[in-house]
């Protein structure tokens, strides 16, 4: 949800158009792709993400975050021709007016608007936006990417317009991580704290957004002990501001073992700073 944003004018090409699948709403199982057949980041991996702007490919990481949509296939070769693994950021669980399948959400899918973006929750029970799904991560897949990172995906925490409850958001989870797997997509987990015991299993790693800023970040353990990395993004001013705050902050992401970046809330590259991993 944090890492939302408007339109781009770096719109990816038109002959990559999406594929809809229309069908049932099962999910798929786990053995459709053997385990291991994906994007398996090493515990301690780095990572740069940039969702807004020309994306800044002089980083010396593991891996990029980028948008799905407003990146083009190039883009994502000339990244792995530099040694980066890619993951493809979209939102799995928001409707966002300026995507290019925006037109394929129905009106009973769109429920109550996203706090402080211009976007609104989805019915993630409705068996259409599961086919938009997989739409996505077919996208994904066309593109070359290594693995996604769907946003969004804590939508029975908030006020969503729907009844939303654990076991549908558990439920909806698991169908986005297994439909990766079954397109040889690594998967990872945004913000979905509470449910990290019966999830940890299912992803490949974790993208958690402000955890030191709202005492969270112990709850990525399950990760961490399971020898999966935790990209951790913090936007506060004071980490910025404050060289006492951000090395606490860096030696506090240390000690948990989570990989941290101080960086703008719009995600455009304006400043970045690394804690060491």
């Amino acid at each position: 949800m944090k890492n939302a944003h408007p339109p781009s004018s770096n719109r990816w090409p038109a002959r990559f158009s999406l594929l809809l699948l229309v069908g049932s709403s099962a999910l798929l199982p786990r053995t459709s792709v053997a385990a291991g057949e994906w994007y398996l980041p090493a515990p301690r991996t780095t990572f740069h993400i940039q969702l807004q702007g020309t994306v800044n490919t002089s980083y010396d990481v593991d891996a990029y975050d980028i948008d799905l949509f407003d990146s083009a296939p190039e883009l994502i070769e000339a990244l792995h021709h530099a040694g980066r693994h890619v993951i493809c950021y979209f939102s799995a669980g928001s409707y966002e007016s300026w995507r290019p399948d925006a037109s394929t959400f129905q009106p009973a899918d769109k429920g109550r608007k996203l706090s402080g973006w211009n976007e609104r929750w989805l019915d993630i029970r409705s068996a259409n936006v599961r086919a938009i799904m997989r739409g996505r991560l077919d996208l994904a897949a066309q593109k070359g990417c290594d693995a996604v990172d769907p946003d969004n995906v804590d939508g029975y925490t908030n006020r969503t317009g729907f009844p939303l409850t654990a076991a549908d958001q558990l439920a909806y989870n698991i169908f986005l991580a297994t439909e990766a797997h079954s397109r040889s997509l690594g998967v990872g987990l945004k913000n979905d704290l509470d449910q990290i015991p019966e999830l940890v299993s299912y992803f490949e790693f974790a993208v958690s957004e402000q955890c030191d800023q709202y005492h969270e970040c112990e709850a990525l353990s399950p990760f961490i002990t399971s020898g999966k990395p935790v990209l951790n993004i913090e936007y506060k001013k004071r980490y910025l501001r404050s060289a006492h705050a951000r090395a606490r902050l860096c030696a506090k992401s240390a000690s948990l073992g989570l990989y941290t970046l101080i960086l703008p809330r719009d995600l455009n590259d304006k400043f970045r700073i690394a804690c060491a991993p």
